[in-house]
């Protein structure tokens, strides 16, 4: 069948079924037949548009989780007079103001221009962060943490639909890996601020006000670039030719998970909730987020507590920073190539639960152990990424994709919560219970893999059976089927 056959009959579908770019490949049909677009140029470009500055946006909002845990060891607590789990509340407030968010998130991002949407959400975040440095009370600093969760929520959905729209399932993986390693550039960067500004002695504004300010208005300039540079869709990319948005929307036709659809369907929320995958899913990156909030949030009071100063603290936390961008990348290539997200999410765990042992049980003064105890659980940290890469390649339907990723960043937040909650100011200064809830929540998350793997294969083989005695639909993967209605989906694991 000739494009010009197949675009057609697409055309008279349903419009609240017909993905918005089946329309343009409709009118555009002829610059695919004349492939005047090349595929590989194309894609170069379309990465400097977006890795940069998905990349830049990860390490800023790092950059934030972990600068209160610095900020907490140059003088916040005391300057503040924050008493008992103060601290605790105030880190968490972010993950419980951002889990509320998420409820309508997921129904807005189908509505809005993605890459605006974050762009304007980075913004606010970078004058939240920046305001942050006037705050002199428990309830001035809660205030800020509730609106940071509340402008911080949207950014891990809106990055994983803008990455499913433009890139293949074997490419995406590897581009979530690229702009997943701000996470260890924040955590290096965030050390590296922070050790300076406590070689500074302001006389009007403390070092860790200081660092909150620039940090703020650091964020604040990569969300204008984002809106001006970051493209929403290859349908309103202008800086595309006619050509290569045909092609950009063309390569993609592969994932069967469209491109967009502003049309909600209830339909699709119903399937999502029955959906074993995403619980399963869900269930995953919580007990993966209760480690990384945990690390994220008190790494620095951690290392402090172990016998090293303030600001030996910082500098001893950047190398965490290395461990998850190489163990990322590792990752990132090695499953671009055999796909086998489960295997990685296991093994990633394996040194995570040894790290959250030696915590846990090695004596108190073998500081250099506790150390890298630290070290190794940061290598959970691309576990976050694959999961992010699962959703987008195994979740279909434009209403269920965009919910599905809310749903799980949600996870994020409720994994959050409960580890920034383990670690309480009656268990000072070792924080046992929540260096075992390190342990045992990663030893759970390998289980918890190895049974996505077994369901996601039985699945496959189901709709390989079934497809034998199923029609072909044409156009399929332009009709906003979920990946359950369409029976020649197949999951990746």
């Amino acid at each position: 069948m000739s494009n010009s056959e197949k675009f057609e009959l697409s055309a008279n579908t349903s419009s609240t079924s017909l993905d918005e770019a089946a329309i343009y490949l409709h009118t555009h049909f002829q610059l695919l037949e004349e492939k005047s677009a090349d595929e590989r140029t194309l894609v170069r470009k379309i990465d400097w548009r977006i890795i940069p500055l998905a990349f830049a946006c990860y390490a800023v909002a790092v950059i934030d989780k972990v600068n209160i845990s610095y900020a907490a060891v140059m003088g916040m607590n005391k300057d503040l007079k924050l008493t008992g789990n103060n601290f605790s509340n105030a880190a968490s407030a972010t993950y419980i103001a951002a889990l509320i968010i998420e409820v309508p998130i997921g129904y807005i991002l189908q509505n809005v221009p993605l890459a605006k949407f974050l762009g304007i959400n980075v913004i606010l975040w970078g004058v939240i962060t920046a305001s942050t440095a006037a705050v002199t009370n428990y309830h001035g600093l809660l205030a800020c943490r509730i609106l940071l969760g509340v402008f911080e929520a949207s950014m891990p959905p809106c990055l994983m639909l803008i990455t499913g729209i433009w890139y293949t399932k074997p490419e995406g993986v590897r581009r979530f890996t690229l702009w997943f390693c701000g996470t260890g550039l924040g955590q290096i960067m965030g050390g590296l601020v922070s050790w300076s500004f406590q070689q500074v002695t302001g006389e009007y504004l403390a070092g860790w006000r200081m660092m909150f300010l620039m940090l703020g208005i650091l964020t604040a300039v990569i969300g204008l670039l984002t809106i001006i540079v970051m493209p929403d869709d290859p349908m309103s990319a202008n800086w595309l030719s006619e050509a290569e948005k045909a092609v950009a929307i063309q390569r993609v036709s592969v994932n069967q998970t469209g491109i967009q659809n502003k049309h909600f369907k209830w339909a699709h929320i119903k399937e999502l909730a029955l959906d074993v995958q995403i619980w399963l899913l869900a269930t995953l990156m919580i007990l993966i987020s209760t480690c990384t909030a945990v690390i994220a949030a008190f790494s620095a009071t951690l290392i402090r507590n172990f016998g090293y100063t303030p600001a030996q603290s910082a500098l001893l936390n950047m190398p965490g920073g290395v461990i998850i961008i190489v163990s990322t990348l590792i990752t990132g290539y090695s499953v671009g190539r055999q796909a086998n997200r489960w295997l990685w999410i296991s093994i990633l765990c394996v040194p995570a639960v040894l790290g959250g042992a030696l915590m846990s049980f090695l004596p108190e003064t073998n500081k250099e152990g506790h150390l890298a105890g630290m070290y190794l659980v940061n290598t959970i940290a691309p576990s976050t990424v694959l999961i992010f890469s699962w959703v987008t390649a195994n979740v279909a339907g434009h209403t269920k994709r965009a919910v599905a990723n809310a749903l799980i960043t949600a996870s994020i937040c409720v994994g959050s919560i409960i580890g920034l909650q383990t670690f309480q100011a009656k268990d000072a200064p070792r924080y046992i219970p929540s260096k075992i809830t390190v342990l045992s929540t990663q030893s759970a998350a390998i289980m918890v893999a190895v049974i996505l793997r077994l369901y996601y294969g039985r699945q496959n083989s189901r709709k390989a059976k079934a497809a034998i005695t199923q029609q072909t639909i044409e156009d399929i993967e332009w009709l906003n089927f979920t990946d359950k209605e369409n029976h020649t989906f197949q999951y990746q694991y």
